[in-house]
């Protein structure tokens, strides 16, 4: 069947609007705090299906919430990043130790970063990062990346907090 429309990722957007001005997102709550993120490149998104230049798009919108210098990339990133083990249904497979177990290698990755928060732009991905990280005791947090456009902006509630660290629960407010 023929069609028009383009399939697009709002994180392509944020990109756009960023670039344009019309989302004016900076990272100066982070200039003193220091604290230091690394992300997660989606398994859908990024790998199966609109590659390595969402995954630039991801990072170009990080870098401006939180400062070039806090962001942390993960090795390997991008289309060669590994999955959290959280996608396709297994997050609601009912089997969260088999699920704890293929996620045990994005646990370890996101460790060896040293960053305290994991931006997670997917669902699926943050519930899972989430939870390997209370399972293994990993202690960083798991965080939306629209909670940080929100925060950059000046515009996150406090009822908006629920995934922050202690470091970021109070700013801005």
């Amino acid at each position: 069947m023929e069609h028009r429309f383009e399939i697009k990722s709002i994180i392509e957007y944020y990109a756009k609007w960023i670039r344009q001005g019309k989302l004016k997102v900076n990272s100066d709550w982070n200039k003193d705090l220091k604290i230091k993120f690394t992300t997660q490149d989606p398994c859908q998104v990024v790998r199966k299906s609109l590659g390595d230049p969402i995954a630039e798009d991801l990072r170009f919108v990080i870098t401006s919430v939180v400062g070039e210098e806090n962001f942390v990339d993960m090795t390997p990133n991008r289309s060669n990043n590994y999955c959290c083990g959280g996608g396709g249904g297994f997050l609601q497979s009912g089997f969260p130790e088999a699920r704890r177990y293929y996620g045990k290698r994005k646990f370890d990755q996101i460790m060896e970063t040293g960053a305290t928060y994991c931006i997670t732009p997917c669902h699926n991905c943050h519930a899972q990062i989430h939870d390997l990280s209370e399972h293994y005791e990993g202690g960083y947090h798991s965080v939306h990346l629209w909670t940080l456009i929100c925060l950059s902006l000046g515009i996150l509630g406090e009822n908006e907090r629920t995934y922050l660290g202690p470091d970021l629960a109070g700013v801005g407010l």
